[in-house]
């Protein structure tokens, strides 16, 4: 076995290598500009699915309201542009509101008008939110399908009170951005610009993932995850309190993703940060591996689906690419099951009593 294929740092320092040279080095060279930004709102999706690889492979919390701290991230960063936009102009609300009626800022749109609170709100509100959540929910034990079900309806409720509100777009959401913190989004150098601060996010949450999970606090989540929060409990832990820790750094994740996906793909609605997305993330981080930060992503660029058998049935493998510059072959038909013992006939009951009497006698 080699170096390279053997487990350990320098395995792992390799993989972190060839993924820079891939993203900071190919994928400029190859790819134009417009592959190149779809490919920069794919490593966005890699981002949130690296935290929710934390939060249910690690943990076992099956996370299906993601989406709500996505659209945190990704609507503080939005407004924060369509100020900036509006000065500019020289306008004193942005444009969305001059055809709504709207003629002062809201109140809650003021703090964002400064880039220094908008960074901060992007890093801090999602995981102060997602911390406020984990102790009301982790500390009353709810856990399981409840938990499920609870995100789930948070992040349905999220979206239904964004598009109910005139003062954030409605259903049409937020779009047209013209600069980002002073950069001129239709410039295809600040594009590219903006595929390389995303690259850079996506392996340092990488990095702090895997460094997560190879750790003793790694070792507790994976406890709690598999029915021993008595023996965690044993020991001096409390399992809710390693559960909300987990649950607060996937929402960390997931608002940074959304704040680079704004000026990336230009428009976040409330249709980006729904159920549906919700659960897309999760059905991206199901394909790539929940147990491994690097394999983990909600987007593919390719996907090839053959079925070797008659048309209806199910495709017996895919191949997909899940993550960046990452390919794996997994099976989605179970195995064939095992048959089943039949019955031992007469003559061989018979023979079985036989031989266990001559054993029992002197």
């Amino acid at each position: 076995m080699s170096v390279l294929t053997r487990p350990g740092p320098v395995r792992t320092w390799a993989g972190f290598a060839i993924a820079a040279l891939v993203l900071f080095g190919l994928a400029p060279a190859v790819l134009s500009d417009f592959r190149l930004n779809l490919l920069a709102k794919f490593l966005c999706f890699a981002i949130v699915a690296a935290g929710i690889g934390l939060a249910w492979g690690r943990g076992g919390m099956l996370t299906l309201g993601q989406g709500v701290f996505f659209g945190l991230g990704a609507y503080m960063m939005a407004m924060h542009l369509k100020i900036a936009d509006a000065e500019i102009r020289g306008d004193t609300v942005p444009d969305f509101m001059q055809i709504a009626g709207i003629r002062e800022l809201p109140a809650y749109w003021m703090p964002f008008t400064s880039p220094l609170v908008t960074l901060l709100a992007i890093l801090l509100v999602p995981a102060l939110l997602a911390l406020l959540l984990g102790l009301g929910v982790f500390k009353r034990r709810v856990k399981g399908a409840y938990f499920a079900i609870l995100s789930q309806a948070l992040a349905a409720a999220f979206a239904i009170l964004l598009i109910g509100q005139q003062s954030t777009g409605g259903s049409n959401g937020l779009n047209r951005f013209r600069t980002f913190f002073g950069y001129d989004l239709s410039d295809p150098v600040n594009k590219r610009m903006l595929f390389f601060i995303v690259a850079a996010i996506l392996l340092l949450v990488v990095a702090a993932t895997r460094q997560l999970m190879h750790s003793r606090y790694g070792e507790l989540l994976v406890a709690v995850r598999d029915q021993e929060e008595k023996r965690v409990r044993f020991l001096g832990y409390d399992p809710a309190t390693v559960k909300v820790v987990a649950y607060t750094v996937a929402a960390f994740f997931a608002g940074i993703a959304g704040a680079m996906f704004v000026p990336i793909v230009g428009i976040i609605s409330p249709a980006d940060i729904g159920i549906v997305p919700s659960i897309a993330f999760l059905i991206g981080v199901a394909i790539g591996g929940p147990h491994h930060p690097a394999r983990t992503g909600p987007r593919c660029d390719r996907c090839r689906v053959g079925t070797n058998g008659p048309v209806g049935e199910l495709p017996v493998r895919v191949d997909v690419c899940a993550g960046p510059a990452v390919h794996r072959r997994r099976r989605v038909l179970p195995r064939r099951p095992r048959r089943a013992r039949s019955a031992p006939t007469p003559q061989a009951h018979r023979n079985l009593l036989l031989h266990n009497r001559t054993r029992l006698q002197p």
